[in-house]
């Protein structure tokens, strides 16, 4: 397994774009390694008191990309996406498992909606702000990264708290 500090060391003279580009993917690998190889239980499992799961982290984290390059940077209209879990009554929804689902699929979705989003700001520069908009691809990068980086930390030390597993 090649080391963060290999990955991350190897943009050190790169471009900003190609700087973010792999600290994103090197985030978004890094949550999917720490929730892979869990039973649907532990995926379910929360030892702490405000109910953070694994599997909600990485269902989270695609509504986090999906937010934020399909909406905002996309601009995709809301009846082509998805429709979001959470509700008035259930405004958490998007940060837990429903029964009937199962943790491969919600990595897979995770998965896809990254490729998407890859797909999404290879077409902008740096500097795009939609029409209509605020934010840069940049500023949107730099969020993602913030969310995803947050929430890996996250599932460090559930996945501590439930298996004792450890990694990079």
């Amino acid at each position: 397994m090649t080391r963060p500090s290999e990955i991350l060391g190897s943009v050190v003279s790169a471009s900003e774009r190609e700087q973010l580009e792999t600290f994103l993917d090197y985030l978004r690998d890094a949550v999917v390694r720490k929730v892979s190889g869990v039973s649907e239980e532990d995926a379910r499992c929360s030892p702490v008191p405000t109910g953070t799961n694994l599997g909600g982290l990485i269902k989270h984290l695609r509504w986090v990309e999906l937010g934020a390059f399909a909406e905002q940077i996309g601009q995709i209209p809301a009846a082509e996406l998805p429709t979001p879990p959470w509700t008035d009554s259930e405004p958490e929804a998007d940060l837990r498992l429903e029964p009937d689902e199962k943790l491969d699929d919600v990595i897979g979705a995770y998965q896809a909606e990254c490729d998407r989003s890859r797909e999404i700001a290879a077409q902008h520069s740096l500097d795009y702000v939609p029409p209509g908009g605020v934010l840069t691809l940049r500023w949107v990068y730099l969020h993602v990264i913030l969310e995803t980086s947050r929430h890996a930390g996250h599932a460090d030390i559930v996945r501590e708290m439930i298996d004792r597993s450890v990694g990079d």
